[in-house]
């Protein structure tokens, strides 16, 4: 069984105010990768590999080029430690019940403060149902991005499968986006989990496991294989 990892794209006509670069200005992406889901075992000791990732274009007015973002909730919580090993000059604003909205107000006030990375990871969904207008509105705000990474949830709520069908649509539709599709990988190793059925070990193979997949698509270039390393240039900030 596999992992489907996508980037298809369509057009994009909602601009955050004051922004002066259309996302139309964002080459068309063409990614299109498939991983086999890795075991407890192989997770905690190596790197799928999905091959090369396209290198990323110039990002436009009030990104910051050669960084990254990522936006998060708990779930991101429990990876910060494997991200900010994993992914280069990242830096993590993950903390426990956040909204979608939230994430939209932290990304907005990022970008117009000229302090959001050129790649933007979104790891959000877990606390609540998504619409594809919030959907939308967060590309609005990220419009010039180089590339944005969503996240698909693993939460045993309600709202899950809606979440991840309106990710996996808003990829589908908005140029320069991917898909790591952490929900599929997920219901492969449901022992990863805790009780909740949402959260894992904070540096355990699940977090490993999460922090990889993010790290290929978000990367520029292929991720080494063998035994993860530490990076240089990660940090962890907390926004509530």
């Amino acid at each position: 069984m596999v992992l489907t990892v996508l980037c298809v794209s369509a057009a994009i006509s909602a601009l955050p105010s004051g922004a002066k670069a259309p996302l139309s200005h964002v080459p068309r992406l063409a990614v299109h990768r498939s991983i086999a889901a890795p075991s407890l075992r192989a997770a905690a000791s190596a790197r799928p590999n999905l091959g090369p990732v396209p290198s990323l274009p110039t990002p436009g007015p009030g990104f910051v080029a050669g960084h990254v973002t990522a936006i998060g909730d708990s779930v991101m919580v429990d990876a910060q430690p494997d991200l900010v090993r994993d992914v280069p000059n990242v830096t993590v604003m993950a903390t426990v019940s956040r909204q979608w909205s939230d994430g939209e107000a932290i990304a907005w006030q990022l970008r117009r403060t000229g302090q959001l990375g050129a790649v933007v990871i979104i790891g959000l969904g877990t606390n609540g149902p998504v619409s594809s207008t919030q959907f939308d509105t967060m590309m609005s705000i990220l419009s010039g991005a180089s590339r944005v990474v969503f996240v698909t949830t693993h939460d045993d709520q309600p709202w899950q499968n809606d979440v991840n069908r309106v990710l996996a649509a808003g990829v589908a539709a908005h140029p320069g986006t991917v898909l790591a599709d952490w929900g599929t990988l997920a219901d492969l190793n449901p022992g990863w989990f805790s009780s909740d059925g949402t959260h894992v070990a904070i540096g355990g193979p699940a977090a490993q496991a999460l922090a990889t997949l993010i790290a290929q698509v978000a990367a520029p270039t292929t991720a080494p294989s063998g035994p993860p390393r530490r990076r240089a240039g990660g940090s962890v900030a907390r926004w509530g």
